[in-house]
């Protein structure tokens, strides 16, 4: 079992500890918190060890899982990496693309590995149906929450925009080329409401939408691409999937049959992919730990975590430019 300790024991932290202590990949060592108040209190309620020292934790362990607020984890990654501690590091990987693109330089110099905590690659709907997303030409992004202040210190691209981002890039491989955006801020002072426009170098184009101030949660994604429509409800795990192929000479009663202006018919039939129940963080800390164990690439990378976060800073100064243009 691979020694593990958490940096950070907020709200996603308890989480982290509660699913790594039952975890049978890991040995929860314990944990560190700035806030020593809250830190005893943790330990007194769940029984974790409390660590009042971040180096005395680093030293105890093989793995740090760093779930601290954004500004620190780059300092927090670091002290980690140079003492040759693999990290998991909660999104956004950095707050700043620096401190991303140095961290990919301390990988490699400690011959460490990282995984970035880009929880919606683990999403049983969209695991279900990443395999038939295959060169998808347009794609449409809805992530609307509700109001809560927790979070609301970072624009909400960062908060909530950024696990789109990160899926579409795991599924369209070709460059960003074009960005077009614009964010409101109406409680914040920071956005609250966001859409950008991705354009690919191979013609795809994203469409992405993310609220936090909205009256209901939706998680919601649509693929379409060259014979098929693939649509991914990241909050209630259920997908749809439509295909067509060309359509038989003689349909049958219920076959959907449909007929373009040249007279070329397609049937359209649907898909049902099983969707298995799972704890999608416990999936990706289990997997980091399979990647460690067997010497393999994790399923998200401190270089993917950096190209979300580029895509993500250039959305922000991009409606940020919009703003001062006008």
């Amino acid at each position: 079992m691979l020694k593990v300790g958490v940096l950070g024991a907020g709200h996603l932290g308890k989480i982290h500890l509660r699913l790594l202590n039952q975890s049978e990949k890991y040995d929860l060592i314990g944990f560190y918190d700035a806030d020593i108040i809250n830190g005893k209190k943790v330990e007194t309620e769940f029984g974790y060890t409390y660590f009042e020292n971040i180096n005395d934790l680093i030293d105890a362990v093989d793995i740090v899982d760093i779930v601290t607020p954004t500004l620190s984890h780059f300092d927090c990654a670091k002290k980690a990496m140079e003492k040759g501690k693999h990290i998991f590091i909660e999104k956004p990987i950095t707050n700043t693309l620096e401190e991303a693109e140095n961290l990919l330089v301390l990988e490699d110099k400690f011959k460490v590995k990282g995984q970035v905590g880009h929880v919606e690659r683990f999403n049983p709907a969209f695991t279900a149906v990443k395999d038939a997303i295959k060169q998808p030409m347009f794609i449409e992004t809805h992530r609307l929450a509700e109001f809560n202040p927790r979070g609301t210190d970072v624009p909400v691209v960062l908060d909530l925009m950024i696990h789109d981002i990160d899926a579409i890039l795991s599924v369209v491989k070709s460059k960003v080329i074009g960005i077009n955006a614009s964010g409101v801020s109406v409680l914040s002072q920071s956005p609250d409401i966001a859409n950008a426009r991705l354009e690919f170098e191979n013609g795809c184009v994203a469409n992405l939408t993310a609220s936090r101030i909205s009256l209901k949660n939706m998680r919601k994604t649509r693929f379409f691409q060259k014979d098929a429509y693939i649509a991914v409800d990241f909050l209630e795990k259920k997908v749809e999937v439509v295909k067509m192929k060309d359509a038989p000479e003689v349909p049958g009663d219920f076959d959907m049959v449909l007929q373009n202006a040249e007279g070329v018919k397609k049937q359209i039939y649907f898909e049902n992919p099983t969707i298995a129940e799972n704890n999608a963080i416990l999936d990706e800390l289990e997997s980091f730990a399979e990647a460690i164990n067997t010497d393999t690439t994790p399923v998200v990378t401190l270089k993917q975590g950096t190209e979300a976060l580029k895509v993500a800073l250039q959305i922000i100064n991009a409606f940020e430019n919009k703003s001062v243009l006008n």
